[in-house]
């Protein structure tokens, strides 16, 4: 019988995916990592013109629409006052296939690619389907990547490190200061500086801040996607820009793997960039204030949790057994450790829900955590 490539056998199902399908039907889903709001009105309005209209039925160009990546590029020289051509975008399916291109677009068998210790699961599983080697940092007690660890990690054999602000699953965002030295980084040594952005309009306190900003060189690549940013992660659009040498290598691999991004998500993207933004800062002020409830929450059970500045997530430090207990009793929380090992002893909360709800599962968790204590 034919085996299986030893790639595939280097990764397994998230762990996320298996604390889902321990759950109960009517627990309480603490785990998931999506907005729950509806995608806006004038992006949905606008993929059913494309369908109604047959422009969305055939394939389009392996980089996208034009007008969705001209929106693209103004949305960066709105948001991040940098001038990139719309040929220097490809429209992916989402994040993830993003994620992907660009690491198999830089990565040799063999070769390391630096990722945060805890963060999010697809850099360690998408470097090893590269056939590279993930080196995972440790974070600061704030929950932030700090640029000085990642330059020790740095080695001959270093093809890229991975930059995640704000971050998943911890919530941190990282500080002007350290977006610069990264940048610096990704100059002086010469490695490629992958920046997943995707929660970038989701700050609390403080402003975003990209690498792409202050590089010297060609080696930066953003990473973003409609998905966090308008409330889309079913519509499966996102997007990575970066210098052209770059995007061609990208692009080959995306038109094998992918072709084009779907139609009519492209045409509901471009809308969601260049319409009315209202639903930005009000999804951010929502789970701004539902971030205030949990980490009050948390503090009257005595669980102790960095404050996140972003995102819509929270990773307190839980006593052993507080994951399983919390699943027991209907309340879905995420093990630290499914992240990295750098997550052990922590749990990565979602507060991604109604507040009434959230409430609730707070009260459950306490309840969790002292009988596990």
């Amino acid at each position: 019988m034919t085996g299986f490539s030893s790639r595939v056998e280097r990764i397994s199902i998230s762990g996320i995916r298996e604390v889902f399908e321990a759950a109960g039907d009517d627990a309480i889903n603490l785990g998931l990592g999506q907005p729950d709001f509806p995608t806006p009105g004038h992006a949905r309005q606008a993929a059913v013109d494309a369908i109604q209209s047959g422009e969305a039925d055939g394939y389009t160009g392996n980089k996208g629409i034009e007008p969705l990546r001209e929106a693209i590029a103004a949305k960066h020289d709105r948001d991040q006052g940098i001038d990139i051509d719309p040929a220097d975008v490809i429209a992916t399916s989402g994040a993830s296939e993003a994620l992907h291109i660009a690491l198999e677009a830089h990565v040799d068998p063999g070769q390391e690619v630096i990722i945060p210790d805890p963060g999010f699961v697809s850099y360690d599983a998408l470097t090893k389907l590269a056939d590279g080697e993930p080196v995972p940092v440790g974070l600061r007690e704030d929950l932030t990547l700090d640029p000085d660890a990642v330059e020790e990690a740095i080695t001959d054999d270093t093809a890229a490190f991975i930059v995640n602000s704000p971050a998943n699953p911890t919530g941190a965002v990282a500080s002007e200061d350290d977006i610069r030295e990264f940048a610096r980084i990704a100059d002086d040594h010469d490695v490629l500086c992958v920046s997943d952005e995707v929660y970038e309009y989701t700050v609390f306190e403080g402003e975003h801040h990209s690498p792409i900003e202050y590089t010297e060189s060609d080696n930066v690549v953003v990473v973003n996607s409609s998905s966090k940013l308008y409330s889309m992660t079913g519509w499966r659009l996102g997007w990575v820009t970066g210098a052209s040498e770059r995007v061609d290598r990208m692009l080959r691999v995306h038109q094998y793997v992918q072709a084009c991004a779907s139609a009519p998500a492209q045409y509901a993207a471009e809308a969601a960039l260049t319409g009315p933004q209202g639903i930005v800062d009000e999804m951010t002020d929502s789970f701004e204030r539902r971030r205030d409830i949990l980490l009050d929450g948390l503090a009257d059970h005595g669980i102790d949790c960095a404050t996140p500045r972003g995102a819509f997530y929270a990773m307190p430090e839980v006593p052993e057994g507080f994951v399983e207990e919390c699943i027991d009793r209907g309340v879905v929380v995420v093990p630290g450790d499914a992240f990295g090992a750098g997550g052990e002893g922590m749990a990565r909360i979602s507060y991604a829900t109604d507040e009434a709800t959230l409430r609730e599962a707070i009260e459950i968790m306490g309840e969790a955590a002292a009988a596990v204590r």
